[in-house]
């Protein structure tokens, strides 16, 4: 038996061995039962193995599909942030177009504000101009009544006088004729001239004194005496107060210039309508601060009203100088505008015609005196406007465009339509001299700041021709 232990000699169903001692005749037996036993023990080992791998495979795929689900929440997550980031940039962005809105809003209408109220204080002086007028016409009425009742009551009086005299001077003095409006001694008799003739001769002097002191009535429509009237044809001027023109002298037509064409004033822009694309930038601008400028300009308009023809604007304040119209003012006025709300309506009604018109726009700080001219005439004129301002450098000057914004902000209800040459600006107050020759082409004054030579098209329609005569532009 030796020492009693088994040898095995290989895996179960291969070769399982035999006790030692053990008769070989039941070897047989013994093997096929012993192979069985490890069979069965092998075939449960293997199925316990793997029912314990498919069960680490299905943790596997568990933990494996929770990794891919947190991978796509991830991904979900990360495309739902990036959603609400781009939402709240656009909604931004919109928040920021608002408030722009809101603060364009919010000038304009604080413009209008201050433009309505300087409209009532204007409206109010000139009613209350207008009523003092009026009360100063009665009054110079009611004295001129009161004068010309006084004169008639003396023209009576001496006309009795006279009358009386004359009946009884024939009777007194044999020698003196009585001659219609005058009393003359008879030729034949010269020395015969006593003293009531000569106090009857007094009287009649005093009579024709008096006659031509009365004069012919005045009108009490005509404007009172010190007032200024704008020169023109058929008008007349005040100087010191003496009023000199004829009695009553025709109204005449506006003649807006001499027959003939209009040559060799320079580049000529033409601004085909309302859009709001259509801007010409001066540069440089003002490089200096102005305290007196002078705009000058041949303009033709293409629509019924002036629109905008030049603005001025600066960070503080985007209407530092503007020559305004707009389709909702009066047709043919235009604000003149030096640091808003300040401004003077012009009345520039010649321009409507559809016709080339030369006009000048000029003002100096000194008393803050303006003038304008029309055509070589001087058609508006003032003082007290903007008297000692200054104004600064460094801005936008925009043809064609009103400016709510530096270099922006424009509305097509501002815009020119139209043509304009021989446009200049000077730092100094042109002459009426200076502005006739510059009218009728015969000199041009020197000392501009700027020309159309400055003007750089910023897009739009807006074109610039050369043409030898306005007339012949398009």
């Amino acid at each position: 038996m030796g020492s009693g232990k088994w040898e095995v000699t290989g895996p179960p169903g291969r070769g399982c061995g035999r006790p030692p001692g053990l008769p070989r005749g039941v070897l047989g037996q013994f093997r096929s039962a012993w192979c069985l036993a490890g069979l069965r023990w092998f075939r449960r080992f293997q199925a316990v193995t793997l029912t314990h791998l498919q069960s680490v495979a299905s943790n596997y795929n568990v933990s494996y599909n929770v990794d891919v689900r947190f991978r796509s929440l991830a991904e979900e997550s990360q495309a739902v942030a990036q959603a609400v980031n781009q939402s709240q940039a656009v909604v931004q962005g919109e928040l920021v177009q608002l408030k722009a809105w809101v603060r364009k809003l919010q000038r304009r209408s604080r413009k209008i504000d201050t433009r309505l109220r300087a409209l009532d204080l204007a409206l109010g002086e000139r009613s209350q101009q207008q009523a003092r007028e009026r009360k100063a016409h009665e009054a110079q009425g009611d004295a001129l009544q009161d004068s010309l009742a006084r004169l008639e009551g003396l023209v009576h009086s001496q006309g009795a006088r006279l009358a009386a005299l004359e009946g009884w001077l024939p009777v007194a003095h044999p020698g003196i004729t009585a001659l219609g409006p005058a009393l003359i001694p008879a030729p034949t008799q010269p020395g015969l001239l006593g003293p009531s003739s000569l106090k009857l001769q007094r009287d009649r002097q005093e009579l024709q004194v008096a006659s031509e002191h009365r004069g012919p009535r005045q009108d009490s429509s005509a404007p009172p005496q010190g007032t200024r009237e704008p020169p023109g044809s058929g008008s007349h001027r005040v100087l010191n107060g003496t009023a000199t023109a004829p009695k009553d002298p025709p109204r005449q037509a506006w003649s807006p210039r001499e027959p003939g064409e209009i040559c060799g004033v320079g580049p000529t822009l033409i601004f085909p309508n309302a859009s709001t694309k259509n801007v010409v930038f001066l540069s440089p601008s003002f490089v200096t601060a102005l305290r007196a400028v002078s705009f000058c300009s041949w303009v033709r308009t293409a629509s019924g009203r002036l629109g905008t023809l030049l603005s001025y604007a600066t960070e503080d304040n985007d209407n530092k100088l503007v020559l305004h119209g707009r389709d909702s003012l009066l047709p043919g006025s235009i604000h003149f505008v030096i640091g808003d709300p300040a401004f003077r309506e012009l009345p520039l009604q010649p321009l409507l015609d559809g016709q080339w018109h030369h006009i000048c726009v000029i003002w100096t700080s000194t008393q803050g005196r303006y003038w304008l001219h029309v055509d070589r005439r001087l058609v508006a004129t003032g003082s007290r406007f903007r008297e000692g301002y200054e104004i600064p450098p460094g801005g936008s000057l925009v043809l064609g465009q009103e400016q709510d914004s530096v270099g922006g902000g424009f509305d097509s209800s501002e815009a020119f339509v139209g043509s304009m040459s021989g446009l200049a600006i000077w730092d100094r107050v042109l002459v009426p001299g200076e502005v006739a020759n510059l009218a009728i082409g015969k000199e041009f004054p020197a000392g501009a700041i700027l020309t159309l030579a400055n003007a750089a098209l910023a897009g739009g329609f807006v074109q610039r021709a050369n043409c030898t005569c306005l007339e012949r532009c398009p």
